[in-house]
């Protein structure tokens, strides 16, 4: 039985190494994935830029002794700048304009006294040739890589791609998703469920989980326990999606006709089963076309937890998302694994010397979701192991 890294690994290697592209606008590309490097094509910044309010002049002039400066004009930013021709004048000039040629630095507005088109400077100022200018190339030269392959795209790098000349971005493509509950003890929310029924609820929370990383256009079935029915609606969800997501049916009982169907529709099992707690009886294989298929436990803890820890981890590499390890925090008590299973423990969050420490929200089983209500998310304890109160651990967010 796979370990939680093994299935892990297992699951990444069925996705190859070369994401799919697509281009889409710059405005649209928050949150995607950069599929390419990008490189920008012109220095930043693009010139010898002006980093404050003030007046532009010559640092030797000021060295001289000159401290009252004739105003020659005002030169804002974007305006095509005017050379300074004289010792003894100066420019008015305004953040992010070009650095006019014959000037070298440039004093502060809170240094000077403005008046009468002359400019009076402070006695007490240290002048040299680059004060307060931003020279050109000196972030980034035109052809150097400013973004790397596989970066997650945020506010930041989006302004970078901007500044690179990219209008339209190379990302990769998000897999269309389709996620499935079955059972025939299952209504929908707005029902009153009858004694022997249950509300269906892990689907609110899987696709609440996968809009939160921006899959938002996603398919929702429901599907009864009927082998015949339900291999023909798997068939037909196989053939229109990329990565299909189901809840419930994978354990052992009678009616869990779930592994039996995706084989009849050609899917082949790379696992089934986890030595974890909980989530042990998940399910994953690979379609005809190479669909990613998950069968996550019916247990409501069980659904979110191997989603979290494995399905969303795939849908990123999916992106083309580069690697990125668990986050660890302190454990705020103490967590005991059982003997030959990883365990993974629900936790709040709260602040403590050093940073944020994770507290056990232990729950009554892994049908118990109400007790997820408020944690962060869960961290992972190793098969067998103890961690102790202070313990670094990884930390799965919801």
């Amino acid at each position: 039985m796979f370990l939680p890294r093994d299935a892990e690994q297992a699951v990444l290697a069925q996705l190859g190494a070369t994401p799919r592209i697509e281009h889409v606008p710059l405005r649209s590309a928050h949150g995607r994935v950069l599929a390419e490097d990008a490189h920008t094509d012109i220095d930043q910044p693009p010139f010898d830029r002006v980093a404050m309010d003030g007046i532009a002049l010559r640092s030797s002039a000021y060295a001289a002794g000159g401290r009252r400066f004739r105003v020659a004009h005002t030169q804002g930013a974007g305006s095509e700048p005017r050379p300074l021709a004289a010792d003894g004048d100066c420019i008015e000039i305004m953040t992010g304009a070009a650095l006019p040629d014959g000037a070298d630095a440039v004093i502060p507005v809170e240094r000077l006294a403005l008046e009468a088109g002359y400019a009076t400077v402070a006695e007490d100022l240290a002048v040299s040739a680059g004060l307060n200018i931003h020279r050109r190339g000196l972030d980034q030269a035109a052809g150097t890589r400013v973004l790397q392959r596989g970066t997650r795209l945020r506010a930041p790098e989006l302004a970078i791609l901007a500044a690179a000349g990219f209008a339209r971005v190379p990302v990769g493509r998000r897999p269309r998703l389709a996620v499935v509950s079955t059972g025939d003890e299952l209504v929908d929310p707005g029902t009153v469920p009858l004694p022997w029924q249950v509300r269906r609820s892990n689907v609110y929370g899987i696709l609440a989980a996968l809009s939160a990383r921006g899959h938002h256009d996603t398919v929702d079935r429901h599907l009864p326990d009927d082998l015949p029915l339900l291999t023909a609606r798997l068939g037909e969800l196989l053939a229109a999606h990329d990565v299909v997501i189901l809840s419930g049916g994978v354990s052992a009982g009678r009616f869990d006709y779930v592994p039996a169907a995706l084989e009849a529709n050609g899917v082949v099992k790379v696992f089934h089963k986890v030595a974890q707690r909980p989530g042990r009886p998940l399910w994953f294989g690979r379609g005809p076309a190479g669909q990613l298929v998950f069968g996550l436990p019916g247990n409501p803890v069980s659904t979110l937890t191997c989603l979290v820890r494995y399905v969303l981890p795939a849908l990123a590499a999916y992106e083309g998302a580069a690697p990125a390890a668990p986050a660890l925090v302190a454990l705020d008590g103490r967590i005991q694994a059982p003997a030959g299973l990883a365990f993974f423990m629900p936790v709040d969050l709260v602040a403590g010397a050093g940073g944020p420490r994770a507290v056990p929200h232990p729950t009554h089983g892994s049908g118990d979701f109400s007790s997820l209500a408020r944690t962060a998310g869960f961290v992972e304890v190793g098969p067998g192991q103890t961690a102790e109160h202070g313990t670094p651990v990884p930390i799965y967010h919801w």
